[in-house]
């Protein structure tokens, strides 16, 4: 092992151990929510800018959470409540006395509150990107389920929701509910609704009213307006994940009340596990116990925070190594970009550089004007030091010292540190920049990077970068072009349209286009970066034909810059660009396009990237995810590619897919997802995703991205249906697309360990597969999956197992003893991402009495069924999930009438009995009056 392998570490253990030792409660400023002594501290809840400030609308948060709270506790077995909480108010809000930010971010929220509607309104909703058992992203709220009443008759109590989604965001279980498959045949034949527990009652429902079971099967499908509404009253406890909005629903549905039949997304998931196994497996229950006593927790404590004036200080390296590989010049090259065109007006800025020692190149300034941006730029480093030694606490005491000027402070200011490493005492002021209230975010250059660098971003909420030493790489201003404003505010974002480098031959080209769509086109920027010698020959043409030459750039010969804006709102469509290096020697030319939303009124596409991982340790794969959306709608259907460059290999091109396999647990909801193993040495890795979407291709989803709470249709109360209003449905505006978009953004960095010198060994195994489904029919069972690779979704897998149970717990816990399916008709594994299909007769299997599990008997009617790949190594993947279904129902046998049929035939009959008592009456009536009428004619006539 390196020294580098083993100083990471060990340096990282010592100032974890200093940090809890001295002052624990600075590792949860930038760390999110936090479980201390059975309650919650840090979660925060932001509210996005576009949100029209409403009074009522903090209160109703608060009275939420708290109710939530208790609600929690309870079902938890007084486990956990929430402590402490914080509430992001926007600038967009008036100043009312609010504490001021630390280190609070929008894009960190737990929980987010916008006026960014679904195709089904209000529905809450999480957004889950990783497997059963895995946190989630964040939770969405819309402003009007925050302040509506109304809603409450369909959703429940808004703390109650709250406890819904929060067990999706912090312990990953799913819906106990299905909307595309209400209801499903059971192993005893019986018509059953997809809930959990069963023992929640309810009745079937026509569109005219209650109905018999039979009415709603068509051939055993079920006919399109038949519902199933449940009593308001009910006995059941179980499940939050299903109907929170019961009163009598308390719990989380356990192994005694799970319904490990109904056809939902925690069964699929979690292997047919409940909710409450998961929960109770938790980090957070390994680490708890329940609080003693029998009285509640104190109510949570909440803090109104608001950002100030926006502060930001560069702190950049000018040691004697920034001027390998033209690492100064890139700097400039990038600083100078972020500065005119990134940050956002009315910010103060100042200038910091370091080596061994720290330098104020500029005090705070605000940006008011364009020439204020290029005072700021005549600041930035242009040489550096023949010191090689650098000091990064001495440039951040610098920048700290720059940044109290202001309120005499640093809290709610950004750091962005660019260094080419080499410091072994960062630990020296790594208590300081925490207890600082600043977010720091780093550049780090080149292979030096500083060992602690990333704990240091980490900590304070900041986002880490690597930026190779390859002259074609634009990932220095894919960095600066992709830190956060910190506000949330999608309309004010510069969004990155176009990022490419290339080393283009003298005398040749680089050509290429990139899509303006009609969601953005304001202050457009196309820049034009060099390295060597003069600019190149420039043109730009636009979609109607109008061209632009090197003469209309804004060119800075210093800094090997050209940069055009276009006025107004750029024209939607294609636009070429042609770069010709006219010079007698290799160029590396980069481009870059940045825009803005062209309207307030349509959000643009947008793309948001970022990691997850096991271990930072080799074999451990990288999860890379992509979020590709509009608003809050998914965008299916992109092409969406990430490039991985390492420190000194070359980068690696690696397509991600929305398919539901693989790293990708869910199959369309707009996050685009791969493993990446493919580790060519250690150290640093610089992610980056391009995004592209064709007109010509139907791509956005009619459903948010996430598992949302339930909304209840009505209820059975005294016998009377009661429904509640329909949920509400919002129209999506379809503006014509006829051009699609592109999209650029950064990923930040990872990095790796423990990679062996030379060829790797095979240690990658096939993914699990996690959408096996069974399908009963006629005598048979159809198999269906996603093929795995040879290396977790790559390659070609060498071969399949699979095992059957008629016992649940077989199959869970003694997968290599369950019974083995022959597979000799199935080919070889398929490429992978390729749909795999595998028909066989379970009664070759089920029929002897060696097969029947202890205790069990044929009368359950059930199978399950689960998979795994094999390597040509003999590598294993993990189980599958588990597929269940219902064996020897006679073909033409109806389906038999479930409880809640019996309930209902007995309710209809008592129904039917009096009406057909009332229709007699009214027939004998109408009979008499008839009667008498006509006597009256026939006399009135004699008269006559």
């Amino acid at each position: 092992m390196t020294r580098r392998d083993n100083v990471g570490p060990v340096c990282s253990l010592k100032f974890v151990t200093l940090l809890v030792a001295l002052i624990p409660e600075l590792l949860f400023l930038g760390a999110g929510v936090q479980l201390q002594d059975n309650g919650y501290d840090g979660l925060l809840i932001a509210i996005n800018p576009q949100v029209s400030e409403d009074q009522n609308l903090i209160p109703n948060i608060k009275e939420m959470i708290t109710e939530a709270s208790f609600y929690l506790f309870n079902a938890t077995k007084r486990r956990v409540f929430f402590r402490n909480i914080k509430i992001l108010i926007p600038t967009t809000w008036k100043a009312n006395n609010y504490s001021k930010v630390k280190q609070e971010l929008y894009e960190k929220a737990n929980v987010i509150v916008t006026d960014w509607y679904g195709a089904h309104g209000d529905d809450p909703y999480t957004l889950q990107y990783r497997g059963c058992g895995k946190e989630g992203k964040y939770i969405h709220f819309t402003s009007n389920f925050l302040l509506n009443d109304d809603l409450t008759a369909g959703y429940g109590p808004r703390g109650r929701v709250f406890v819904h989604e929060w067990a999706h965001l912090r312990w990953g279980v799913f819906d106990e509910y299905n909307n595309e498959k209400p209801f499903y045949i059971n192993g005893q034949n019986q018509i059953k609704v997809t809930r959990c527990s069963s023992d929640i009652t309810g009745i079937f429902v026509c569109e005219k009213g209650p109905c018999p079971q039979e009415n709603c099967i068509i051939s055993k499908l079920f006919k399109e307006g038949c519902m199933f509404i449940y009593n308001s009253t009910q006995n059941a406890t179980a499940s939050i994940m299903f109907m929170q909005s019961l009163s009598s629903v308390v719990e989380f549905c356990n192994a005694h009340t799970h319904n490990q039949e109904a056809p939902n997304l925690q069964n699929q998931m979690c292997s047919l596990r409940s909710a409450w196994d998961v929960i109770t497996d938790s980090a957070d229950f390994n680490h708890s116990f329940p609080m003693n006593g029998t009285g509640l927790p104190p109510p949570p404590v909440f803090s109104l925070i608001q950002a100030g004036d926006k502060v930001v200080c560069l702190v950049l390296d000018v040691s004697s190594k920034m001027e390998e590989a033209d690492r100064l010049l890139r700097l400039q090259q990038a600083a100078e970009f972020y500065l005119m065109q990134i940050i956002e007006i009315h910010t103060f800025v100042g200038i910091v550089s370091f080596n061994s020692k720290g330098e104020i190149r500029a005090q705070l300034h605000q940006i008011n004007s364009d020439d204020d941006r290029k005072l700021l730029v005549s600041h930035l480093p242009s040489t550096v030091s023949a010191e090689a030694q650098t000091s990064i606490c001495s440039g951040l005491k610098k920048g700290f010292e720059v940044v109290e000027k202001l309120n005499g402070k640093a809290h709610g200011s950004v750091m962005i540190l660019v260094t080419s490493g080499g410091d072994e005492h960062i630990g020296n002021c790594l208590l300081t920049v925490l207890s600082s209230g600043s977010t720091i975010h780093s550049i780090a250059l080149g292979s030096s990077v500083v060992e602690n660098l990333e704990e240091l971003s980490q900590h304070t909420g900041g986002v880490k970068f690597f930026v190779p030493d390859k002259s074609n790489s634009n990932s220095m201003i894919d960095a600066f072009s992709r830190i956060p404003s910190g506000t949330g505010d999608i309309f004010q974002k510069r969004i990155q349209l176009e990022s490419t480098g290339e080393n283009v031959k003298p005398h040749h080209q680089l050509k290429n286009t990139v899509t303006v769509d009609n969601s953005v086109g304001n202050d457009t920027t196309f820049l034009v970066t060099w390295q060597t010698s003069g600019p190149p020959e420039i043109a730009l043409v636009d979609p109607n034909g109008r061209k632009y030459y090197t003469s209309d750039f804004i060119t800075n010969p210093a800094l090997r810059t050209a940069r055009l804006c276009i006025p107004g709102t750029a024209e939607p469509g294609l636009w070429t660009y042609t770069l010709n290096n006219t010079h007698h020697s290799l160029q590396a030319l980069k481009v870059t396009v940045t825009s803005r939303a062209s309207s307030s009124a349509m959000p643009p596409a947008t793309v948001e990237v970022f990691v997850e991982r096991d271990s930072p340790r080799f074999p451990h794969p990288v999860m890379i995810y992509a979020n590709v959306r509009k608003g809050i709608y998914p965008i299916l259907n992109a092409t969406v590619t990430a490039t991985i460059e390492p420190e000194t290999a070359d980068p690696v091109v690696l397509k991600l897919f929305d398919d539901g396999a693989g790293a990708d647990i869910i199959k369309n909801d707009g996050i685009y997802s791969r493993y990446f193993f493919s580790f060519a040495v250690n150290g640093s890795y610089s992610l980056k995703v391009h995004v592209s979407y064709s007109s010509s291709i139907s791509g956005l989803a009619h459903s948010v991205p996430g598992n949302c709470a339930i909304y209840v249709p009505g209820y059975i109360a005294n016998g009377n249906i009661q429904m509640n209003a329909p949920r509400k449905s919002v129209g999506r505006h379809e503006e014509e697309q006829k051009w699609g978009f592109s999209r650029v953004s950064s990923g930040g960095s990872f990095s790796v360990l423990g990679v062996p010198a030379g060829p790797h060994p095979d240690v990658f195994p096939p993914c699990k597969i996690i959408d096996l489904e069974a399908v009963k029919v006629e005598e048979e069972v159809t198999l269906s999956w996603t093929a795995p690779g040879e290396d977790y979704d790559q390659g070609q897998a060498n071969s399949y197992e699979i095992r059957m149970s008629q016992s649940l717990q077989k199959i869970q816990d003694d997968f290599n003893n369950a019974i083995l399916v022959n597979i000799s008709k199935l080919l070889s594994p398929q490429q992978a991402g390729t749909k795999e299909i595998f028909t066989f007769s379970p009664k070759l299997f089920t029929n002897g009495p060696d097969h029947q599990p202890d205790g069990e008997t044929q009368e359950s009617h059930r199978i399950y069924v689960a998979i795994r790949a094999i390597d040509k190594n003999s590598l294993k993947s993990a189980v599958s999930n588990i597929a269940q279904v219902p064996l020897f129902i006679p073909p033409n046998s109806a389906p038999v009438l479930a409880r809640d049929h019996l309930i209902l035939k007995g309710v209809l009959t008592a129904v039917s009995s009096i009406g057909i008592i009332c229709l007699t009456i009214a027939v004998t009536h109408y009979t008499l009056n008839r009667k008498k009428r006509a006597d009256k004619k026939e006399n009135g006539t004699k008269l006559i």
